[in-house]
């Protein structure tokens, strides 16, 4: 996907090795490739609505998405934060629906449907920086930025304990150091995480160095959102309008970022011929 920069952690890497070594590697990858799509998801989502994303970093414990959120609006933030989550579930159900048809699949699957159902649930959880915590963070918003972090983070802790008190209680039998490591990832991430950043249209540099022309013709009926996926850094937009059959106009790439950044998401494009 254009604007998306994936990278490993170093860690992440050495994770692998160690898993490979105690036979681990299958559930491992499962969880690297689940944690890979959830975070591709928001990154779709969030491009879909005017923003995108730095980049995803793999990580021992999933992955992350460094941006900024600034200026994003209640409606879209909520629709990117479910989106992986969504995914994770939806794959869940997919590999569910191959074993009722293919049952003979299910040794071969069960795995990466566990991964997939298990991200599926505890990003749901409402505990900060997970998407539930997030999205229990827009819930609350009303009664102030201040205010509506406190709870986020005490309600957090509560999380946090709990996940602990079931390490402690998996001692008396076999350590879930899983479960540490959660609870770690909570006290941690409650006072950090990813961000998302709006798509940018500033050219600098790229146009001393010269920069393409990409024509793309569409229905002028079109609303503008539908545009939004022919954005390329490396090529300069111009969209060739036709309405009815006719040719209408052509709109220029920083006539339509105007119209993204006023959030002109169902204005049809032959509306940005009068601009």
């Amino acid at each position: 996907m254009p604007g998306v920069k994936l990278r490993v952690h170093p860690l992440c890497l050495l994770a692998g090795v160690l898993s490979a070594l105690t036979g681990a590697l299958l559930p491992f990858l499962a969880a690297v490739l689940a944690a890979a799509m959830h975070e591709c998801a928001h990154a779709f989502a969030a491009r879909s609505r005017g923003f995108t994303l730095d980049k995803i970093v793999l990580m021992p414990y999933g992955a992350v998405i460094a941006g900024d959120i600034g200026g994003i609006g209640r409606r879209d933030a909520l629709f990117v934060l479910l989106a992986g989550p969504l995914a994770n579930g939806a794959a869940a159900l997919g590999f569910a629906a191959l074993w009722w048809l293919f049952p003979e699949t299910y040794p071969y699957t069960d795995t990466a449907a566990y991964v997939s159902l298990s991200l599926f649930l505890v990003n749901l959880l409402p505990a900060w920086p997970l998407d539930g915590g997030r999205i229990l963070h827009l819930a609350l918003l009303p009664l102030g930025e201040t205010r509506a972090m406190r709870i986020v983070r005490a309600v957090t802790a509560l999380v946090a304990a709990g996940v602990l008190a079931f390490f402690v209680r998996s001692c008396f039998s076999s350590p879930a150091w899983t479960a540490l490591a959660f609870c770690i990832l909570l006290a941690a991430g409650a006072y950090g995480g990813g961000r998302y950043r709006r798509v940018a249209f500033s050219r600098g540099k790229g146009l001393a160095r010269g920069v393409e022309e990409r024509r793309i013709v569409m229905d002028g009926d079109r609303p503008v959102r539908a545009a939004l996926r022919f954005l390329r850094e490396e090529r300069y937009l111009v969209l060739v309008l036709y309405v009815g059959g006719a040719y209408a106009g052509e709109v220029a790439e920083e006539e339509y970022a105007a119209a993204v950044r006023r959030g002109d998401w169902d204005v049809p494009l032959r509306a940005l011929l009068a601009c």
